[in-house]
């Protein structure tokens, strides 16, 4: 279960990124809030987090071929110290109470040229962490990391919000940064050897491009995380006006219920990393691809909070295991030369087009409402599982080939 840990790199990157991720969560939750709090819009909690997008729609795919190109640890610092400006700057402008809606677009807009080129490097560094042999434990153990921070995070984030407001959130999450900054400068790695290429960065592309989408296998896994990063996991985005408007709570509650969500997506983590090296990733993949629109489904009929905290701990799970499956399986198909550009596929799904299904759900729950944009998405996702179930059987025939072969 703690294979992942042995290791001295992977041990510094766990705690730099554990300091880090809460602080961002503390963000999160708290901007979306600030946001519903000055706009009393859903449609607008979709901007802001489609601004978010916009720059991996751009750069995402060329944030993976310089992933493989380029020192992945100096690369992630130059990220980190950007996105620690990016929050301090929104921090100082919360304290002066002169911040605007306009403000936290923008901002969100250069976070997402940030995270374009910090997200394909940081998926693409566990690699030299760990051994090969150690990579799907390392995978489960980053799951854990980022879900002990939407654990942490938002329910800290909503005792701040409402006790000192949510500049502090926004300050502390700047500081954060430097917890994995310090981390990464300690690690002793392999020096890097950039691979002889002398070609140009879209022919890189391009036979990235080609080498993912020609395997059906990585094909379909890459499809599953399109649709699920389109219409299921922008459940998050209403969070805040559900909060609000569906349970008739306040900033507490918003923080309770990503919380919630964090617990189950913590509790799915830990069991991908005690079972180890499972041979049945595929099949129990399937059952998440089911679980998850379902356990949304009924979420989106209640309106009890206690019932909801639940279930949210059920969403939350059931989007670990799904994610955390096509994440391990992705990384242990592909070959190490086209790692970087296959997972910019990866993230450019979960930033890219995540915030356009944010987009759409906040049109969609502004004009029918929130529960009504709930239960299309999931049904939406639903869907697409069982099609997958019937025409691509050999998802759920997955197992740790990858890795043997």
């Amino acid at each position: 279960m703690f294979a992942a840990l042995k290791y001295r790199n992977y041990r510094l990157w766990f705690i730099g990124q554990l300091v880090s991720l809460v602080g961002t969560w503390m963000q999160t939750a708290a901007q979306g809030f600030l946001v519903f709090e000055l706009t009393n819009s859903a449609a607008y909690l979709g901007y802001v987090a489609f601004a978010i997008g916009v720059p991996s729609f751009l750069l995402m795919f060329f944030g993976g071929v310089y992933a493989d190109r380029l020192p992945r640890r100096k690369l992630i610092i130059i990220t980190q110290i950007a996105m620690m400006i990016l929050a301090l700057v929104l921090a100082c402008l919360t304290f002066l109470h002169i911040v605007q809606p306009w403000h936290i677009i923008l901002l969100a807009l250069m976070l997402g040229v940030a995270t374009a080129f910090d997200a394909p490097a940081r998926l693409s560094f566990v690699l030299e962490l760990v051994d090969r042999k150690d990579i799907g434990n390392a995978l489960a153990f980053n799951s854990m990391l980022f879900n002990l921070g939407v654990l942490i995070g938002p329910a800290a984030a909503g005792l701040v919000y409402v006790t000192l407001g949510p500049a502090w959130c926004f300050a502390l999450n700047g500081l954060s940064f430097l917890a994995v900054i310090f981390a990464l400068n300690a690690m002793h790695l392999r020096p890097f050897v950039p691979k002889e290429n002398t070609s140009d960065p879209l022919d890189d592309l391009k036979a990235g491009f080609h080498y993912a989408l020609s395997n059906e296998i990585i094909r379909t896994l890459l499809s599953l995380v399109a649709v699920f990063c389109l219409f299921g996991t922008v459940y998050m985005t209403l969070i805040p006006a559900w909060a609000v408007r569906v349970l008739g709570g306040d900033a507490v509650t918003n923080g309770w219920l990503l919380s919630a969500r964090g617990l189950g997506a913590l509790s799915g983590a830990l069991m991908i990393a005690a079972l180890g090296r499972f041979q049945l990733k595929g099949l129990l993949l399937t059952w998440g691809t089911f679980l998850f629109p379902l356990i949304l489904l009924a979420f989106a009929f209640l309106r009890y909070l206690p019932m909801s905290l639940t279930l949210m701990v059920g969403i939350g799970w059931a989007n670990m295991i799904t994610f955390n499956l096509l994440n391990t399986l992705i990384q242990t198909l592909i070959a190490d030369e086209y790692r970087g550009r296959v997972i910019s596929l990866y993230t450019f799904c979960i930033f890219g087009l995540t915030p356009l299904g944010s987009l759409l759900i906040g049109w969609e729950a502004e004009y029918w409402g929130e529960p009504r944009a709930l239960i299309l998405n999931a049904m939406i996702v639903f869907l697409y599982a069982l099609w997958v179930y019937v025409k691509v059987p050999q998802v759920r025939q997955q197992h740790e080939r990858g890795e043997r072969d």
